[in-house]
């Protein structure tokens, strides 16, 4: 029986974790220092690219640095479907949580060693590759600790938010300040540091995680191993030879992942759909999953801007003033952490209070999408401004609706994943999770290049529009979702 529909009678009894099992605090504690080098990494990045030579940076053009940042994002989330092949045909969660940490840290340790554009590629494929299996597979470390029908669910996973956020917050702040004082490559360095401080305490307490954790729930036969590494060499001599022949460029790199994420979104599907080992019910839930997956799209392409658009605001249009000292650009990426660790305990709270009372995960995947496209337009009222004109008072308030919606929208939806997932595609489903994620990051690149900073009213107007109607069409078919869905809320 799989580890989602299995009783697990010792994890519904522990509570020692704020009223969680008390394995939560190892996978909260890696995730939380990987989320520390990952954001403080990415808090600098951007500035790193097209920041002038002399100013420490590579002169990289703006848009075509946006559509890095977009790239790689997507490639991070991308990056989960290997991540997870190999923890459901090969290693189990746990060992490939516990490995891809380690590659983590190889590529801060790139950024932070190697000069110029080569140490901008190797720490950025490291980390994009290592993000990407570490991040479905906490995701589905965490989900073995309830039973399917255990309450505490939706709570536990918003606690497991709550250390992700409390390392994106650390994280910028820290780089940010190397970076302003020291330079780039001091910030990029500090990521590293915090990663293996990650990889050290994880090391401690990943032996109490629970058997069901280190599973192999598919395994792949001996005799097939070989082709699978032959099929992995001839994909990686595919790309190669694509760079050399100018097919995937640094100008198309975000369209490039765009159009790979939907096709392997759609090929997860089928391969899915197609499979005789999930029953009917488990095959209606991952349809009930698409209304969804494509939500989650609209918002990420939205809420991922705090790393395109909205970092080069903060640069430009946003009075960074306080009391004569100027902060450091990146600390902006600190600020939506913040209103997180606030307000996850305070979602947290809430749902566990209302219990099976709470709105359904359709209902909240609406309501989720509806806020960010405000918070779009909020932007319009410092729309056309002159450099430095926007008050940081009302950064802070648009990203606290940033937050709110996130809320609504990102841990529901990881939690509801987990139990829409067939048994035998338990990781891969929360891998599909994140293909949602890195299309709409992907696109979160890509759309910037059409930002005009002298004309701002038709992207914010456009794109808040989209996300708003995106979530009204869902919540007017919250019911059909819900019966497709057949009793998973």
């Amino acid at each position: 029986m799989s580890s989602q529909t299995a009783p697990a009678p010792e994890s519904d009894r522990d509570r020692r974790f704020f009223g969680q099992p008390w394995a939560l605090a190892h996978i909260f504690g890696v995730e939380m220092w990987e989320r520390f080098s990952f954001y403080g990494m990415q808090g600098i990045l951007l500035y790193y690219m097209y920041f002038s030579v002399t100013e420490g940076g590579l002169g990289i053009d703006k848009a075509i640095a946006t559509g890095i940042i977009g790239a790689y994002g997507g490639t991070v989330y991308l990056s989960t479907i290997l991540g997870a092949w190999i923890a459901d045909r090969l290693l189990g969660s746990e060992r490939v949580l516990f490995f891809s940490a380690i590659v983590i840290m190889c590529g801060h340790i790139a950024l932070a060693l190697l000069p110029g554009f080569v140490g901008l590629g190797v720490g950025l494929v490291l980390v994009a590759v290592g993000s990407g299996g570490l991040k479905a597979n906490a995701t589905s470390v965490v989900g073995t600790l309830y039973s399917a029908d255990d309450p505490r669910r939706d709570a536990g996973f918003s606690l497991f938010y709550l250390g992700i956020n409390l390392g994106a917050f650390l994280g910028p702040i820290v780089t940010g300040a190397l970076q302003s004082s020291v330079g780039f490559h001091w910030g990029f360095g500090a990521a590293a540091v915090g990663m293996a401080l990650g990889l050290v305490q994880y090391s401690f307490g990943r032996r109490q995680l629970p058997a069901s954790a280190r599973r192999v729930p598919n395994p792949l036969p001996a005799k097939k191993r070989m082709l699978v590494i032959l099929v992995a060499v001839a994909g990686l001599a595919v790309i190669a030879a694509l760079v050399l022949l100018g097919v995937i460029r640094l100008d198309n790199l975000a369209a490039i992942v765009i159009l790979v994420t939907l096709a392997a979104a759609v090929a997860y599907f089928a391969v899915i759909f197609s499979s005789r080992a999930i029953s009917g019910t488990e095959r209606s839930r991952v349809v009930g999953f698409i209304p969804l997956f494509v939500v989650n799209v609209g918002f990420w392409s939205l809420y991922q801007q705090q790393f395109t658009v909205l970092t080069i605001y903060s640069d430009e249009r946003l009075n960074r003033s306080i009391f004569g000292w100027e902060m450091p650009p990146s600390w902006i990426n600190s600020i939506n952490p913040i209103f997180v660790i606030i307000l996850s305990g305070v979602f947290a709270a809430i749902w566990t209070k209302l219990g099976r009372r709470q709105p359904p995960a359709p209902v909240k995947f609406s309501l989720g999408a509806i806020i960010m496209g405000g918070a779009f337009l909020l932007f319009l009222f410092f729309a056309n401004g002159a450099a430095n004109s926007t008050p940081l008072l009302a950064i802070v308030g648009i990203l606290f609706v940033f937050t709110v919606a996130e809320l609504f929208i990102s841990p529901p939806g990881l939690s509801v994943s987990t139990k829409l997932a067939p048994a035998r595609f338990q990781t891969q489903m929360v891998a599909l999770y994140f293909l949602s994620v890195a299309l709409g990051t992907s696109i979160a690149g890509w759309v910037a290049q059409f930002y005009d900073p002298h004309d701002e009213v038709p992207y914010f107007t456009i794109l808040g529009a989209i996300a708003i109607a995106l979530g009204i069409a869902l919540f007017v078919f919250t019911k059909p979702v819900l019966a497709l869905m057949r009793g998973v809320r």
